[in-house]
């Protein structure tokens, strides 16, 4: 049992509750998350995360069934999700992180199943790929719950702030979680655009000078989901 008067530091957070279940509507009603799918965190200071719950609809929740954690992945209060240890990697390796959002973007998961040959999506066929988000690599499958779900993260961050899991789903962080929203639509509109292409008659890439020229604005742009 942890010390709860730990809590009296943290500023009242349920602005932060209403935004975060905001969130998880906006998802759902995308088609990002079903039944208990996917989990949602934001951190409130150096070492406290507040985090969605295990076993729960996220967008049927309500904000009482929030859980605080800490950095060290102490419980301080609720039955936080089983899938945290992924959330506590990100802002162990990412100082700038702020939120985490995991959820299931279908199509983005189907091209982690049907094209395992791939290391990233193929962002030189789409220039929105290259400047809202650099590149959105395939992170390695990791058995749900388990710690290695933080560990397959760890070759990524913090370099990059969008990720597709393979077979499972796809990760997004941000200094605000409306960055990391941005990001989790960027996945999945950015995969249902190359699949209808590959449908359609076949992906291909832009030119190569054209290429190198818009991973040089993404510099400019600097490393934030748009």
């Amino acid at each position: 049992m942890y010390d709860l008067t730990m809590t009296s530091k943290i500023e009242d957070f349920s602005s932060y509750n209403t935004h975060i279940l905001e969130i998880c509507k906006r998802l759902h009603a995308r088609n990002m998350l079903s039944a208990a799918d996917g989990n949602i965190s934001l951190r409130l200071d150096d070492q406290h995360i507040l985090i969605t719950p295990s076993g729960v609809s996220k967008a049927f929740m309500s904000a009482d069934q929030m859980a605080l954690i800490t950095l060290d992945n102490k419980i301080i209060f609720g039955n936080p999700s089983s899938e945290r240890l992924m959330h506590l990697e990100v802002y162990r390796s990412c100082p700038k992180a702020r939120a985490v959002i995991h959820a299931h973007p279908p199509t983005a998961i189907a091209w982690s199943i049907a094209r395992p040959d791939l290391k990233k999506l193929p962002s030189d066929c789409l220039s929105e790929v290259i400047l809202a988000t650099g590149d959105i690599p395939f992170a390695d499958y990791a058995r749900p719950g388990s710690g290695a779900m933080g560990d397959v993260l760890k070759p990524y961050l913090p370099d990059y702030k969008a990720l597709i899991l393979r077979r499972h789903g796809a990760i997004t962080w941000a200094e605000s979680l409306e960055e990391a929203y941005r990001g989790m639509e960027r996945i999945e509109n950015s995969a249902q655009i190359l699949s209808t292409a590959q449908q359609l008659g076949g992906i291909h890439p832009l030119p190569e000078e054209e290429i190198q020229y818009l991973y040089q604005l993404r510099k400019k742009i600097g490393n934030i989901l748009m």
